[in-house]
């Protein structure tokens, strides 16, 4: 039986996406029987044409790496907070006059917030001292969300200043104002360590160096790590964090709740949280590797 709308999760590679299993558990939930959702391998010479078939049995994608810029320029309209992150990971298909209507948006900045309230044990936490690690697009999107808790002036540590042009540009549509530093390992050790939030969005393995720098050095820090990164699940910096006594929110927090949000949109119901929730948390102890 054809399904009455579909959705599906973009990216190269994305067969270890989990994106599926929590959008089908919520849909299970919701007892939209009719739904689907898979996930397409998808380069950005493919996008272009994969986007040009999309027909009102289209719900939206989800867009995760390397095509959260690509997406941009292929969709009718980009919400402002889209716009101003320069990333957009959701696209919404609409009814239009002649065809279909497409918006991009971004749940990175929501899913972000919401796994930060997590580890800081409460809706109303605001945040001084914030630290990220990285200077790609999901760094644009955790200066969206800091600033959202308060934080407008994070430290960003990168490994290269002159590749941080895209994510000073989003800073200054923000109205956020950084302080770019070279990242240095055994140098960050202090401003983790004295930091309310620790956010790193380096790609696996990248931040290793930190961790090692982090274990080595020692000292408990005082503020909440979330590593975006859950593959390898426990990064070697989240073990590095939590054995000196900190408090650690893994990268699937975020995806959870990016995708809670993800549902909603293109649902019009509120995400069932508690049954994405467990589906993440059996697929996770299922595959251990899964991201």
């Amino acid at each position: 039986m054809t399904p009455t709308r579909r959705a599906a999760v973009l990216g190269h590679p994305v067969a270890h996406s989990l994106s599926p299993v929590l959008h089908t558990a919520a849909y299970r939930a919701l007892g939209l029987d009719g739904w689907e959702y898979t996930a397409i391998d998808t380069t950005i010479e493919d996008l272009p044409a994969l986007v040009g078939e999309l027909d009102l049995g289209w719900a939206g994608l989800s867009v995760t790496m390397p095509l959260k810029q690509a997406i941009i320029p292929l969709v009718d309209h980009v919400e402002p907070l889209a716009q101003a992150v320069g990333a957009v990971n959701t696209v919404l298909v609409g009814p239009a006059r002649c065809g279909v209507t497409l918006t991009g948006t971004n749940t990175d900045v929501y899913g972000l917030v919401e796994a930060l309230r997590e580890g800081l044990g409460s809706r109303d936490a605001r945040i001084e001292n914030a630290v990220v690690l990285g200077g790609g697009a999901t760094a644009a999107s955790t200066l969206a969300a800091l600033a959202e808790l308060g934080c407008t002036s994070p430290r960003v540590l990168v490994r290269s200043l002159s590749r941080t042009g895209g994510l000073q540009e989003a800073a200054a549509r923000m109205g956020v104002v950084p302080r770019y530093e070279v990242l240095e390992a055994v140098a960050a050790v202090g401003a983790l360590r004295r930091a309310d939030v620790v956010v790193s969005t380096m790609p696996a393995h990248a931040a290793d160096p930190v961790a090692h720098a982090f274990a080595t050095h020692g000292g408990a820090p005082q503020g909440v790590l979330l590593d975006v990164v859950y593959d390898p699940r426990p990064t070697a910096l989240s073990q590095a964090w939590a054995s000196a006594g900190g408090t650690v929110v893994g990268g699937e927090r975020m995806l959870l709740h990016q995708a809670v949000e993800q549902v909603r949109l293109m649902t019009g119901r509120t995400a069932p949280l508690a049954a994405m929730d467990a589906a993440l948390a059996q697929a996770l102890a299922t595959h251990p590797a899964a991201r």
